[in-house]
């Protein structure tokens, strides 16, 4: 015999039904800009080279910098009197006494006269070696250090030297100097134009990057105006997305480039008194960048990370003006 079991009520039935209404539903997020795309590591590519290529020039101006004031603070401590031969009077006479001119003026470290095999070694790099150069008038050289520090009247040396030898000649290098800075503040500029165009190159690459991903994802952001999101909160996503792609890419150029400079660093300290370490070591002193050149290129990873966000932000704001 079966049984009839007794007939929901209509209060149980509705207490049902809203049970089920208020059950908290699967939550599935995905993020509004794609994280792992081809053209995300693309980016983070294109700034790690972007970044590397704007710290070695970093790196090449600072070297070039404390090349040239290590030269110009040898150059400006010597001056240098040239004798010339001159007929009817004695060469080694007037070395002598051009010497003795030298040592009198207040102010003097040390004079040295250059002997005349000395003299006619200094040719050898225009010249050649195993020439005779007796029969030419190789001038003789007497160099004058100058006490660190001092500033001796040359006025007043030259005027003496005037009197005692006239055929000497006082040249203080100051060309030689003037040179050197100008041939300073050109490295100074031909950096600071890598580093805008560097920077350039980074704004175009991120921009691009930003409307691509605009496109990628326009259906997701008519959406989410459709529900009533406002333009910063879509324009932050892009932004901290394309400031960890900057940090991405800043990173890999630049800790390259700071093992680089590491590297070449400890290679021009292993091999001293070669030939390349020597020619190393006089037009770039130790090769090395030292703390200021390791902190700039982690200003500029930073820099070129900061600028990565603004410009995708940017970029952002001006394409959701369009989707309005």
């Amino acid at each position: 015999m079966s049984t009839i079991e007794p007939a929901m009520d209509a209060d149980e039935q509705a207490a049902g039904e809203l049970d089920e209404r208020t059950q908290p539903l699967p939550r599935f997020e995905t993020p509004i800009v794609p994280k792992a795309t081809i053209a995300g590591r693309a980016l983070v590519a294109v700034i790690a080279i972007m970044t590397f290529l704007a710290a070695l020039t970093t790196g090449a101006v600072l070297l070039v910098r404390a090349a040239a004031s290590d030269w110009q603070a040898d150059v400006s401590r010597e001056v240098t009197i040239q004798i010339r031969p001159t007929s009817g009077r004695d060469l080694e006479a007037d070395a002598t006494a051009a010497a003795a001119v030298a040592r009198a003026l207040p102010g003097i470290a040390e004079v040295r006269p250059f002997s005349k095999e000395e003299s006619a070694q200094l040719l050898e790099p225009w010249l050649g070696t195993g020439l005779v150069l007796d029969e030419l008038p190789v001038p003789r050289i007497v160099v004058v250090r100058l006490v660190a520090g001092a500033a001796p009247d040359l006025t007043q040396l030259r005027s003496r030297l005037a009197t005692a030898v006239p055929s000497a000649t006082l040249d203080d290098h100051r060309s030689f100097v003037e040179r050197m800075r100008a041939m300073a503040r050109a490295a100074v500029f031909g950096g600071v134009g890598v580093l805008v165009l560097v920077l350039i190159a980074t704004i175009l690459s991120v921009a691009f990057a930003a409307h691509a991903a605009m496109a990628t994802n326009r259906p997701v952001i008519e959406v989410l105006f459709f529900i009533g999101a406002k333009t910063s909160f879509i324009a932050g996503h892009f932004q901290r997305r394309f400031l960890t792609l900057g940090l991405q890419g800043g990173l890999i150029g630049g800790g390259c480039a700071m093992a680089l400079f590491a590297l070449a660093e400890i290679a021009a300290r292993r091999f001293p008194g070669t030939a390349g370490g020597d020619q190393f070591a006089a037009l770039f002193g130790t090769f090395s960048v030292g703390i200021v050149g390791y902190v700039a290129v982690l200003v500029q990873t930073v820099l070129i990370a900061a600028v990565a966000a603004a410009t995708s932000r940017f970029t952002v704001n001006r394409t959701l003006e369009t989707i309005h």
